[in-house]
C-alpha cells in the first residue's frame, strides 16, 4: 500500500463527542497498522459557533483517550496550517479555479429567496432544495448584480442527469442519481467555505489517502466525488464506519444520551477501557475476543472485519469491560491511588468542603451528604419526584426545558442554573421552591436535601449534571416525539403553562 495518511477533522462547536473518539480511534489504528500518518485538523469555519475553549477541549479529551496524532495545530507538520480559519485564501483561490472552469457558479439568492423556494416546493410537492435559478445567468447579468454590490455564494454545478458511482472500501459499490443531489454551496457570502469545499481542498493538499468517517457522511460523497473530478484530482479511498446507536436504535445523540467524552472521564471510566469498548462498536477481533489492547488491534487490523450495521452503545457492556481493566490492569495496592486521582484528590475535595463545612455535625455526615458526587447510578423513586400539580410527564417537560435553556446559554454554572430554574418556574406557572427545586434536588442528588444545590451542580459539572437530567426524564417515562414537538412550540413562545394544565 502506498503512503497512508488519514485524518480526523472535528469542529470546535460543542462538547467533545464520544463519536469523535470512535472515528479518531479507527483512523489512528489504520495509520499505525500501515506505518502511516494520523492528522488532526480543526474545521472551524462556522464562525458563529466555533470557540477557542471548544478547540482546547478537543485536544484535552482526545489526549485523555490516549489518541495521539502525528500532525495538527498543536504539534505542527509539513502540511499546515491545520485550522481551516487560517486557510481562507487557499479556499478562495480554489473557488476561483472552479468558477473559471465552469464547474461552479455565483448565486445571488437571498435567504428570503431560499425561504420562498422552500414554501413553493412544499405547496407544489416538487423537488426540495435550491431551484438553480442563478445557474445560467449570463456574464452581463452577473456583472450587473456585482456592480449593485449584491453579495453571492458560490455553488457547485451538479449534473442534471446520470448517476454518481463510487467504491466504498467497507460497503462496496455505491450509486446515487445526480437528480437527488443539490447544487451545494461551496463558498458562503462571508468568504468562508462550507464543509464540503474546505474538506475536499484540505484532504487533497494534505495528501489524505483514506477518508475514514461515520456513515452519516455517505450522502455527501457524490458532491465530494464531483469536486475531485472538477479539480482534476484523484479522490482518496472512502471508508464509512457504522453509526453509534443509542438503546432506542437511533443515532447516538446528546438529546437522549450522555455523549461527551468528559462524562466518561468524570464518571470514573478508564480511557483504555473506553477505547477497547469503542473498537467493539465497529470491529470484531479474530476469535470474537472482547478484551485486548490497542496495540493488539493495530497489529492484527483487517479492514474486512469492520462492520456495516449500526452498533448499539451498551453502557452495561462498557461497565463490564471497565471492570475487567480495573481487575487485570490495576494491582490491588495501586487501586486507592487511582481512586484518589479520580475524585478523592485534594483539589476536588477543596471544592466540597465549603459546601458542607457548616452543615455536618460529625465527619461521618460528610459521605452521607456528598455521596452523590461519587455515584453514577442514583437510586430514583417515584416518591422522590412527586411534586404538587405536576404529573411525571409534566416533570419531564420541566426538566427538558431546563436542559434547553442551559444548552442555549452554554453555561451550566451555579448562577446560570439558579436563573434558569426561576425562568422555567415562570414559564410553566409553577412554584419555584415546591416544584422546580424539588425536581432539581431529585435529579442531581437523588434526595430532597443536601449541600447548596446550585453550587453542587457546578462542582458536579455540566456533563454529569446533564446526564442526570436525561436519566430523570427516562425514569419518569420519557417524552414522545409528538409531545416533544408540542413542548418545543410552547417553549419557543415562552409560555408552557397550558402544558401543566392540560398535561398534553
Amino acid at each position: 500500500m502506498s503512503s497512508v495518511r488519514v485524518r480526523i477533522a472535528p469542529s470546535p462547536t460543542g462538547d467533545p463527542h464520544v463519536g469523535t473518539a470512535f472515528i479518531a480511534l479507527f483512523n489512528m489504528i489504520f495509520a499505525r497498522h500501515h506505518d502511516g500518518k494520523f492528522i488532526l485538523r480543526i474545521e472551524d469555519t462556522d464562525q458563529s459557533r466555533s470557540k477557542e475553549e471548544y478547540e482546547k477541549n478537543i485536544f484535552k479529551a482526545l489526549y485523555w483517550c490516549n489518541l495521539k496524532w502525528d500532525e495538527g495545530p498543536d504539534v505542527g507538520g509539513n502540511y499546515g496550517p491545520y485550522r481551516q480559519s487560517e486557510r481562507l485564501s487557499i479556499y478562495k483561490e480554489h473557488s476561483e479555479i472552479l468558477l473559471s472552469k465552469g464547474k461552479a457558479y455565483k448565486c445571488f439568492c437571498t435567504s428570503d429567496d431560499l425561504d420562498e423556494m422552500r414554501e413553493m416546493s412544499k405547496k407544489n410537492g416538487g423537488r426540495q432544495g435550491y431551484d438553480r435559478r442563478c445557474r445560467n445567468l449570463s456574464e452581463e447579468e452577473i456583472r450587473e448584480k456585482e456592480q449593485k454590490g449584491l453579495s453571492y455564494t458560490v455553488r457547485l454545478k451538479v449534473p442534471l442527469t446520470g448517476e454518481c458511482v463510487y467504491e466504498d472500501a467497507i460497503r462496496g459499490r455505491i450509486t446515487c442519481p445526480w437528480a437527488d443531489v443539490d447544487d451545494q454551496v461551496l463558498m458562503k457570502s462571508d468568504g468562508f467555505p462550507t464543509y464540503h469545499m474546505a474538506n475536499i481542498v484540505d484532504d487533497h493538499l494534505m495528501e489524505i489517502s483514506h477518508v475514514i468517517r461515520g456513515d452519516e457522511w455517505m450522502s455527501s460523497v457524490p458532491k465530494h466525488v464531483l469536486l475531485y473530478e472538477s479539480f482534476g484530482w484523484t479522490p482518496p479511498v472512502f471508508m464509512h464506519m457504522p453509526l453509534l446507536l443509542g438503546a432506542d436504535g437511533k443515532k447516538l445523540s446528546k438529546r437522549r444520551n450522555p455523549t461527551s467524552i468528559f462524562f466518561f472521564r468524570d464518571s470514573g471510566y478508564l480511557p483504555e477501557a473506553l477505547l477497547n469498548f469503542l473498537s467493539l462498536m465497529g470491529y470484531s477481533m479474530p476469535g470474537d475476543r472482547e478484551i485486548y489492547s490497542i496495540d493488539d488491534i493495530i497489529a492484527e487490523f483487517d479492514e474486512k472485519r469492520i462492520g456495516i450495521s449500526g452498533a448499539v452503545f451498551d453502557n452495561k457492556k462498557l461497565d463490564w469491560i471497565n471492570q475487567q481493566y480495573l481487575i487485570k490492569n490495576i494491582p490491588e495496592e495501586n487501586l486507592w491511588n487511582r481512586i484518589k486521582e479520580w475524585q478523592f484528590n485534594d483539589a476536588f475535595m477543596a471544592k466540597l468542603v465549603p459546601l458542607v463545612h457548616t452543615r455536618i455535625k460529625t465527619f461521618a455526615d460528610f459521605m452521607d451528604m456528598c455521596d452523590f458526587f461519587f455515584i453514577n447510578d442514583l437510586k430514583y423513586t417515584p416518591e422522590l419526584f412527586a411534586v404538587p400539580k405536576a404529573s411525571p410527564l409534566s416533570a419531564c417537560l420541566i426538566i427538558q426545558a431546563i436542559i434547553w435553556i442551559l444548552d442555549q446559554k452554554e453555561d451550566w454554572g451555579s448562577e446560570s442554573l439558579n436563573e434558569t430554574s426561576r425562568v422555567v418556574a415562570e414559564m410553566f406557572g409553577v412554584n419555584h421552591k415546591k416544584v422546580i427545586m424539588r425536581l432539581l434536588f431529585a435529579s442531581i442528588m437523588g434526595k430532597q436535601q443536601g449541600p447548596p444545590l446550585f453550587d453542587s451542580a457546578e462542582v458536579l459539572g455540566k456533563d454529569r449534571t446533564r446526564a442526570r437530567f436525561l436519566r430523570s426524564i427516562e425514569f419518569l417515562g420519557g417524552i414522545s416525539n409528538k409531545k416533544m414537538d408540542i413542548l418545543k412550540k410552547s417553549f419557543d413562545s415562552g409560555d408552557c403553562k397550558a402544558l401543566i394544565e392540560e398535561n398534553l
